[in-house]
């Protein structure tokens, strides 16, 4: 089967080089020139575990290819897939649908064949609908005479897992109006029947409407955990212990329950402020999802607080260095969108406190939304002259640091750990004032 991927960012890319690897022949479409002719030079957009060596076996297969041509690309596709970014709007927080449409335009005014049109990107309820809209007057049945059928099929990736998501899913849904969809939907996923990989087919507003209250949920479960670690800081109970009791019951399951400081990333902010904004279009409040996104926000700037208090306090910060260890919102991605680091620094330097940083895959995206922070070449590069050295994101490269090493560097033998991964009692030992989340 011939697919192509209209889009070839985060999603597209992952999805069209996994298609290509189940062997299908695939494109991989963008409107920016110069990324494709880095993905024709095997040069990744993005860093994602797996993915280079992925796209250049499919590309030397002759599987995968990359386009900047639209029409070509789509000639002869049985399926085309809407892979493009729908971010949050500006001054109202909708999502921004500007490229979903046009590229829904364009691919009604090339259509020469019965096709699937497939939006794979995160849309809000209704959006389906828009896309065979705008295809039906392009004329792609009336002059034209092609069947068509306008399909949703969220992703559930992960970043820094993405591969292992799309070949090995939980589910895979399917949102389809008619039986032309569903058959064609079955033949592109195919190669998933063997490992029994669910397909739940449901209607098109369902399947949009599953992609977001998964998120929600999801960012619900986060924000659960992180306000159950403020309170067990305060009667001196232990979060992770609260974690572990809590989700050994099956009904609510262990995932997602890891105090920290707050969610960000590509997708839970956007999502669940795109879902408050659909749930006032429709006059139906969503007053869980409301908390999550102020909790969450608020939490940030909060970790930051946590911070200038392990340096003593706002009057003591004043001068005092803070060394951060890890920036993007979770490790093995270099994605730094509403990473918690970005509200830590901004904290952290309005209260007069020196900032150094170090993160393995994503200091060149960081360093335009931090200009106040000094990017150092490595962790005990950013740890040397420290008063607090800060655990922002869990790269397994933070997880044994040497202790005697990074005592002897630092100023100061503070540590302040995000996302708890030291046990205290060897942080203490080590001679370290340690600070974490959750944990008397």
């Amino acid at each position: 089967m011939k697919i192509a991927m209209v889009g070839s960012g985060y999603v597209g890319l992952v999805s069209g080089a996994c298609f290509a690897d189940f062997g299908h022949d695939v494109v991989c479409i963008d409107k920016d020139a110069a990324k494709i002719d880095r993905l024709n030079d095997g040069v990744m957009p993005i860093y994602e575990p797996g993915l280079a060596e992925l796209v250049a076996a499919n590309v030397e297969a002759g599987r995968l290819t990359f386009s900047t041509d639209l029409a070509e690309a789509i000639r002869g596709a049985s399926a085309i897939f809407i892979a493009v970014g729908t971010p949050s709007r500006r001054g109202d927080g909708h999502a921004d649908l500007s490229f979903v449409h046009a590229v829904a335009r364009e691919i009604g005014a090339s259509l020469a064949n019965d096709a699937v049109i497939v939006t794979k990107s995160t849309v809000p309820v209704g959006t389906g609908d828009e896309v065979e809209r705008i295809l039906a007057d392009s004329g792609v049945t009336s002059e034209r005479g092609h069947r068509f059928s306008v399909v949703s099929n969220p992703e559930f990736l992960r970043e820094g897992a993405a591969i292992g998501d799309f070949k090995r899913p939980d589910r895979i849904v399917v949102g389809a109006e008619d039986d032309f969809g569903r058959e064609i939907m079955q033949t592109v996923y195919r190669p998933l029947f063997l490992n029994q990989s669910p397909l739940l087919f449901v209607s098109r507003r369902s399947a949009e409407l599953i992609k977001y209250a998964a998120n929600a949920f999801l960012a619900t479960k986060i924000t659960f955990i992180n306000e159950m670690a403020d309170l067990c800081e305060k009667v001196g109970a232990d979060v992770q212990d609260v974690s572990r009791g809590i989700g050994m019951d099956n009904r609510i399951g262990p995932k997602f329950l890891h105090a920290g400081p707050g969610y960000g990333g590509s997708c839970f902010p956007k999502d669940t402020l795109a879902l408050l904004k659909t749930a006032e279009d429709y006059d139906s409040p969503v007053r869980i999802v409301e908390s999550v996104v102020k909790v969450n926000e608020s939490r940030k700037r909060a970790m930051g607080r946590k911070v200038i208090d392990a340096l003593g306090g706002m009057e003591a910060a004043r001068g005092k260095k803070a060394a951060l260890l890890g920036l993007t919102f979770k490790p093995n991605t270099d994605d730094m969108r509403d990473s918690p680091a970005i509200a830590i620094a901004q904290a952290l330097a309005d209260a007069g406190v020196e900032v150094a940083a170090y993160d393995p895959e994503g200091m060149e995206l960081a360093a335009p939304l931090m200009p106040h922070v000094t990017m150092c070449e490595s962790a005990y590069g950013a740890i040397e002259g420290a008063d607090a050295i800060v655990i922002v994101t869990e790269w397994d490269a933070f997880r044994a640091l040497d202790l005697v090493r990074v005592k002897d560097l630092a100023k100061s033998p503070v540590l302040v750990d995000l996302r708890n991964v030291y046990v205290p009692e060897d942080a203490r030992a080590a001679g370290f004032e340690y600070v974490s989340v959750g944990r008397a």
